[in-house]
């Protein structure tokens, strides 16, 4: 079977869920990396989508108009070949909002998906097509050559791509009232939001307690961030899935989330000492009950991760494609 990936030969900017998943679909699955010409002249029995706004926007209109050109393209390809789509939902909805165009184009997508992946049971299917709940695995193994620091007293840490639902001048807000000198947060991850990017710096340099690296973090240099911390703030607004909690959770840090469906069902899975969450707004008495209760986590535990292993996941993936290639519409 011949699977068709949404996502391009790997980068060391790639996102490791996608790479690891490439490594893990087992036989009779041979899984390509996405281009254009494979996209539109190449054969491949399914076409395995995750974040459609990626082939859909460009660094600038031109490009943005000539990428949804060659989608429009794509789309009846799809259609004149009855080819199936996958769709992963990494995400109900895209976090930046769309134009009118890209919207159009993506319910086009939508209607010709056979079988959508969801990466946790919680969320609720998003059309009427198949839904098929594979977890989103975790990454000890992926990081697992790396040393890890010991966990410094008082240590916050947001990481990850800096993007306005991730909340973070609402974090640096509610740190600022934190009653605590010997507290201390790190917010490390690329920022490409100019405006967002000087709204965290100008309020970051009002308190010497907080430090920024607003550039890309290699795989090193995130085991070290998240090693050194000794609690990991992930305030995003409309929490679906999040690939650094998981990952902060794969380096056996606890993390703070806000409260809801999908976060309660983390914390029950893998330990409710692990997964803190709260109601509402992020506050600063929030911040430091989260941290007295990550600081006195028991020495050597570990987050049961057990349901997420990768080799599980290739396997399901494999079933979901067969899935798909099971019908004609």
């Amino acid at each position: 079977m011949r699977v068709l990936q949404s996502f391009a030969p790997p980068r060391p900017t790639t996102n490791p869920y996608l790479v690891l998943l490439q490594r893990n679909l087992p036989e009779p699955v041979r899984s390509s990396p996405f281009s254009w010409r494979l996209a539109l002249t190449g054969r491949y029995d399914v076409l395995h989508v995750h974040w459609p706004e990626v082939l859909l926007r460009g660094s600038s209109r031109l490009r943005t108009l000539s990428r949804q050109a060659r989608f429009a393209l794509l789309l009846a390809r799809l259609r004149l070949r009855r080819t199936p789509v996958v769709r992963t939902r990494h995400n109900l909805t895209a976090h930046e909002p769309a134009g009118r165009l890209e919207g159009l184009l993506v319910r086009a997508l939508d209607r010709r998906t056979r079988v959508s992946v969801l990466l946790n049971p919680v969320l609720p299917a998003p059309g009427p097509e198949r839904s098929v709940v594979v977890l989103h695995g975790h990454y000890r193994d992926w990081f697992a050559a790396h040393p890890r620091d010991e966990a410094v007293p008082g240590r916050l840490l947001f990481f990850g791509l800096v993007r306005p639902y991730k909340q973070v001048p609402e974090l640096l807000s509610a740190f600022a009232g934190v009653d605590d000198p010997a507290a201390t947060l790190h917010v490390v991850g690329s920022c490409p939001d100019a405006a967002l990017r000087e709204q965290v710096q100008q309020a970051a340099g009002h308190d010497h307690r907080v430090t920024t690296a607003l550039a890309h973090a290699d795989d090193a240099e995130v085991v070290r961030e998240v090693g050194a911390a000794e609690l990991v703030v992930l305030p995003y607004r409309d929490m679906g899935n999040s690939g650094a909690a998981l990952l902060a959770l794969s380096l056996d840090r606890p993390v703070l989330l806000p409260a809801n469906a999908v976060t309660r069902a983390l914390a029950a899975e893998v330990g409710a000492d692990w997964v803190l969450t709260y109601p509402g707004d992020l506050t600063p008495q929030v911040l430091q009950d989260a941290a007295a209760r990550a600081a006195a986590r028991r020495p050597g535990s570990r987050p049961d991760l057990s349901a997420r292993e990768w080799p599980d996941a290739g396997r399901a993936h494999a079933e979901v494609y067969a899935l798909a290639t099971g019908g004609t519409r």
